[in-house]
């Protein structure tokens, strides 16, 4: 790869076959070499542009009437060209399991990847079930697999079986190499990571071994932009799938300064949606999809090439920027991270050429499981044999006619602790109605459920559960046949289950490996495990770790600060000693050459509990975090 990265699209594309080696022309049209089948020679076969953005909610748009604050025009002028669509829904309420689901039309509860755990070191392929759990909780959580399997014939290798050019650009993460866009079907692939959002954040400098800024404090979303125009432009003769996942507005929140200064002057302390860097993030995440557009007009493609924009999942409401939330999914309940609507309504325009009617809009019910199936009827393509998709093709809706679907389905058996959090669950939505199960949450054993009327109650407030019986047995009948068929690992009962026992005031931090409980004030830490710890994910600020303990045994501790997935550096960390049976304050900052991501704090391996009396983090500049426990 070119060390600058750019423009190395047009590089790559020289190294591809041409237009002739890859169709073969016949008096039936055009067929493909690789198998698959075009039907028609005239018109050329549609480009596609999949614009796919990370995190962005169904009120972060100016599509749905919810914003004042945050401004798309280019958004709005894509949907003057097609369809938007009001009900939307990614297939989890987190992106990695919505991406693979667009990947195969298929549900994360049959892919196994429920989860975005695919930068973690383990390679898993498979689903699993915890083995055990604390004594509060009622169900073993599920395990998601941690890569995208490449037994899986996804929409980029259809694409390219019937002679298309095909090319990623932005995040991915579905594992890295061998599980990167390269060995799911896509020529090209920039910048070529794997990490939950841009490595050194959105404006430069980055941190890719192969990929550097061409400016200094270039935006790494002008630069996608930039490298998808110029790979179109090199393939504007053939027909191509250009997949531009954004990496905005995914954490680290940070944007160019001139656009954060701009939305502060605008800002209104009423209104929930007030973050003048969420509102830069998402100016900037405009921009580039108005970069596309004049691009596709500008080369005289735009009547053979269809664009889809997406979000793979509801909106950020529990990290903090600017003294706020980034966003506010009102009039939706929760967000990201959650089984409301708030966590799998998204937003969502399809231009589909001579199918979509300008300016139109659908009330239809469309999941993220539904685009490969649509675009392989509407090229006309067929599936591999015994190919499975839980999605439908959706051309009636696109077509403005009604589309027979009998539900949705969201599986999201884990439980992250964010505001509006669940226990881990499954939802089932009908035209009107939604039902949450909540796995052996009930008395005795037996689930809980949570009904809505998304009609009436679309911030999901009434719960008609206990005066709607039947109507529950039903759509719970449908979740059943649902798991059954997709071969879902589920959550069971946890054994270990017991009436009243607590969890201790650790929120927001995590355990791992100990077990913890709350007595007279203090957190108790017992190991389980080698190294039992608890950790917290600080963001971008240093911190420096204060905290008071004392064990009844005494030994060594460490604190460590542990870099974000995509930072280039190594883990860091300071010993210390605890005196047995004595109070001890510790406090040390972070050494020289840390990343401030993740903070892990560390206790004595033993079967002696760990007395915490508070913890403080303390940055370089701003106001201290303190817990009390």
């Amino acid at each position: 790869m070119d060390r600058t990265g750019y423009c190395v699209v047009s590089k790559l594309v020289m190294i591809k076959s041409n237009f002739f080696l890859k169709f073969a022309v016949s008096a039936c049209g055009l067929i493909s070499l690789y198998g698959g089948e075009l039907a028609s020679a005239d018109p050329p076969p549609m480009n596609i542009v999949f614009i796919l953005a990370d995190d962005l909610g169904w009120s972060d748009t100016t599509l749905y009437g919810t914003t004042e604050f945050y401004q798309t025009p280019h958004l709005e002028r894509l949907a003057k060209r097609g369809m938007v669509f009001s009900r939307a829904y990614s297939a989890s309420p987190l992106c990695s399991p919505t991406r693979a689901s667009l990947l195969t039309g298929q549900n994360p509860a049959r892919i196994g990847i429920t989860a975005p755990n695919c930068h973690l070191p383990e390679v898993k392929l498979k689903a699993s079930l915890q083995a055990t759990a604390p004594a509060h909780k009622k169900a073993l959580q599920c395990l998601s697999a941690t890569r995208f399997d490449t037994e899986y014939f996804t929409m980029a290798e259809a694409l390219k079986g019937a002679g298309y050019a095909t090319a990623h650009f932005g995040k991915w993460h579905l594992g890295a190499e061998p599980f990167s866009p390269l060995e799911h079907g896509f020529d090209v692939d920039l910048p070529h990571t794997n990490g939950p959002g841009p490595s050194g954040g959105f404006v430069a400098p980055w941190k890719y071994k192969d990929f550097v800024e061409r400016t200094p404090e270039e935006h790494i979303e002008d630069r996608m932009g930039d490298e998808a125009v110029a790979w179109m432009e090199a393939n504007k003769d053939e027909p191509f799938f250009l997949n531009y996942w954004q990496f905005s507005v995914h954490a680290p929140f940070d944007a160019k300064q001139s656009l954060i200064e701009k939305h502060r002057a605008r800002v209104n302390p009423d209104d929930p949606q007030r973050s003048p860097t969420y509102a830069a993030m998402i100016e900037s995440m405009d921009d580039n999809i108005g970069k596309i557009l004049d691009a596709i007009d500008r080369l005289g493609i735009a009547d053979r090439t269809a664009i889809v924009f997406f979000s793979d999942n509801g909106g950020n409401m529990y990290n903090e920027v600017d003294g706020t939330t980034p966003t506010s999914n009102a009039p939706l309940r929760g967000g990201k991270a959650t089984a409301y609507e708030g966590g799998t309504r998204v937003p969502c325009i399809v231009s589909w050429p001579k199918v979509t009617d300008p300016g139109s809009r659908s009330a239809t019910i469309v999941d993220s499981t539904d685009f490969y199936p649509t675009f392989l009827g509407l090229l006309d393509l067929k599936p591999q044999p015994g190919q499975i998709f839980d999605g439908v093709d959706i051309t009636p809706a696109l077509q403005g006619k009604p589309l027979e679907r009998n539900a949705i389905f969201s599986f999201f058996p884990h439980s992250p602790g964010v505001p509006d959090t669940l226990p881990p669950s499954v939802t089932v939505t009908t035209d009107e109605w939604k039902l949450i199960r909540l796995f052996y949450e009930g008395e005795n054993g037996t689930h809980a459920y949570r009904l809505y009327n998304l009609a009436n109650d679309i911030g999901e407030s009434h719960d008609l559960s206990t005066e709607q019986p039947e109507r529950v047995k039903a759509l719970d009948t449908m979740i059943d046949a649902f798991l059954s068929d997709t071969d879902a690992v589920v959550p069971k009962p946890n054994p270990a289950y017991r009436p009243g026992a607590t969890a201790g005031s650790l929120s927001p931090w995590n355990a791992r490996g100990c077990k913890v409980v709350e007595s007279e004030g203090n957190l108790v830490i017992t190991g389980e495990g080698a190294a039992p710890f608890i950790s917290y994910g600080t963001g971008k600020s240093a911190m420096s770790v204060n905290l008071r303990a004392r064990s009844t045994a005494g030994g060594k501790g460490k604190i460590e600060w542990l870099p974000t997935p995509t930072a280039k550096k190594q883990a860091k960390t300071v010993e210390f000693n605890l005196k047995a049976g004595e109070w001890t304050e510790i406090s040390h900052p972070m050494p020289e050459g840390g990343d401030p991501g993740i903070i892990r704090i560390y206790v004595p391996a033993s079967s002696a509990p760990v007395e915490l009396d508070w913890v403080e983090l303390k940055p370089l500049k701003g106001k201290s975090k303190r817990w009390d426990f």
